[in-house]
């Protein structure tokens, strides 16, 4: 028996300002819980993340530093979300999730916290 058919309803969000806009979660997420926008979208804060993890305009410094001169193909910290990269993640269907945590072993900010419905907090650690 699947997740969802125990009734079970997650919460999903992401930490934005550790966000690098890997689109990592995106890509992986066998259910469509992520939505890439771009960073000045109006409706880039549009899931259950609490207010101090809404995106703001500003990066975590630490996470800067890590990523910023990665060159692995993806556009770290950019504003838009193009050629598959950039933007930042919003967990747009958090319900939808199946907890298969494919997203948080793939973040590369760390930055995915999700949250069934016995209060289990499950959060990102990149591989």
């Amino acid at each position: 028996m699947s997740i969802r058919e125990l009734g079970v309803i997650m919460q999903v969000y992401v930490e934005k300002p550790k966000c690098t806009g890997c689109a990592h979660c995106f890509d992986v997420c066998p259910v469509a819980v992520f939505e890439m926008k771009d960073r000045a979208s109006p409706d880039v804060n549009n899931d259950v993340a609490p207010e101090d993890q809404k995106w703001k305009g500003s990066h975590i410094p630490a996470v800067t530093e890590k990523w910023s001169n990665v060159q692995d193909g993806h556009h770290h910290f950019a504003e838009k979300f193009e050629g598959g990269s950039g933007g930042i993640s919003v967990g747009v269907q958090g319900p939808a999730c199946i907890l298969c945590q494919a997203c948080l072993v793939e973040c590369e900010g760390e930055c995915i916290v999700i949250t069934d419905d016995s209060n289990n907090v499950y959060r990102s650690i990149y591989k």
